[in-house]
Parts: C-alpha cells; structure tokens; sequence
C-alpha cells in the first residue's frame, strides 16, 4: 500500500514538474529572445529612420479622442504637418468622423489594437489576432484607408506577435528611444517641449498621445514644438512616408 502510495506521488510530481517546464518553454518561446539590433537589422522593428533629410515622424497613440484629437488636427493643418495616429479600433468605432478627418487631412491611421490591451508573453495568437484583425477591419470599413503599420500597446511585443502581425502584413513600428515624451504621465508642457526639441534628429520618430485624460499638454505642447522645429527646417511626415526617405528596404 506504502509502494502505491509512494509511486503513485512520485508520478504525480514528475507530471507537475514536466508541466512547469512546459510552461516556462513556451514563456520562453513566446519572449523576445533577441536584442533591438536583431530585430532592425531583419526589418521587423523600425525604431527610427536616419537619413540626411530633415524630416522626422511625429505620432500620436490612443485616440481618436473628442477632445484632443481635433485640436491636434488644427494644429498640424496649420502648420502643414502630416502625422501618423496609432488608432485603438474600438475608439475608431466610436469617433468615426474624427478617423475620417484625420485621412480626409492627409494623415495616416495605423493600427494600436482594438482594446489597447498589452500583447505579452501570456498572450494566445488568437487573442493577438483577433486584437489586430479587428482594427485593421474597422479602419478600413470607416476610412477606406488599409493601415500598413502596427504599434504595440506599451511598447510590449514578443516573437508570437510579431509572427501574427505580419500575416497581416503589417510592418511593426516603436519610436526613437530620445523622442519618448512620456506625456501620457503629464509631466508639464515644458518637459515635453524639451525632449523633443533638444532631441531632434534626422529621421526621428516622435512618440506622443491624443488621449490623455484630462489633460491637454500635449495640445498646449504643439504649439511650440512644430512652428521651433520648422525654424530648424524640418518637415513633418508619416511613418510611411518617413520609411520612404530611407533607402533601407522594409
């Protein structure tokens, strides 16, 4: 009875201790193995886009948004601007004209996910894809415009889902790590002014929101921000477009 018992134990543990480790393989499988440098020099990623040009990228994640958005639109009309929004799918549902205004203008709509919720390790692929298909879909059912690029939420990606996204043939996109404003946390308008002008690069991508709630630093940080960097010279592009300047091939 002792002998059942104890076999009995020892395969159980030895069930849990092989699921444990498939577990951690596939944890390990779905996590980015591999550096910024891996992942650029293979296409996957475009962090920013040097060149000898001066036009640099601003984008802006999280909207579209009743408030911002269309003062951010203002803006860049005023000064000839063109941007790219990484748009979150369900907020593309419920603002509809403002997604055809920004394309309507000369922008470009890109894709953030349907619920901006962050595509980590614990991610299934039918999660990833129903998040990226979903905002793919909206987008062009509202605009008409196919989106060609994806920006994970927060930044977080794995190798799974930079596997789903280029099924969907989307090419991935982050922001030049000096042009990371962080204006989603508020940090005055002065500091987000700063980062970007001090910062300025050839090529550069700009990493900015549309959505913040309750704040409109980001708006009020604009006004500074495109006429100084137009005394420098630079003209403001799409990501696509910026990509285009380059003579890499993506």
């Amino acid at each position: 009875m002792q002998r059942k018992r104890a076999s009995r134990l020892t395969a159980a543990a030895l069930a849990l201790a092989l699921a444990v480790l498939a577990s951690s393989a596939l944890k390990a499988d779905a996590a980015p193995r591999h550096d910024r440098t891996y992942y650029e020099s293979r296409g996957d990623v475009v962090w920013e886009v040097p060149g000898n040009e001066k036009v640099l990228a601003l984008t802006f994640d999280d909207g579209p948004d009743p408030q911002n958005t269309p003062a951010i639109l203002d803006l860049l009309k005023q000064y000839h601007a063109r941007a790219t929004f990484f748009t979150i799918g369900r907020k593309v549902r419920e603002n509809p004209e403002l997604a055809k205004r920004q394309v309507s203008e000369g922008h470009e709509l890109a894709n953030h996910t349907y619920t901006h919720r962050f595509l980590g390790p614990s991610s299934t692929q039918e999660r990833i894809r129903e998040e990226v298909s979903k905002t793919q879909k909206i987008i062009f059912e509202t605009t008409g415009q196919t989106s060609r690029l994806f920006r994970p939420p927060g930044g977080v990606f794995t190798d799974v889902v930079l596997a789903e996204v280029k099924k969907e043939r989307l090419q991935t996109v982050m922001w030049s790590w000096h042009q990371d404003t962080k204006d989603w946390a508020r940090p005055g308008v002065g500091r987000i002014v700063r980062k970007v002008l001090r910062n300025a690069r050839n090529g550069d991508i700009v990493l900015l929101h549309d959505y913040v709630n309750g704040s409109t630093q980001t708006v009020d940080a604009l006004k500074i921000i495109l006429p100084e960097l137009q005394k420098l010279g630079y003209r403001f592009v799409t990501v696509s477009e910026l990509m285009g300047h380059s003579k890499a091939v993506w």
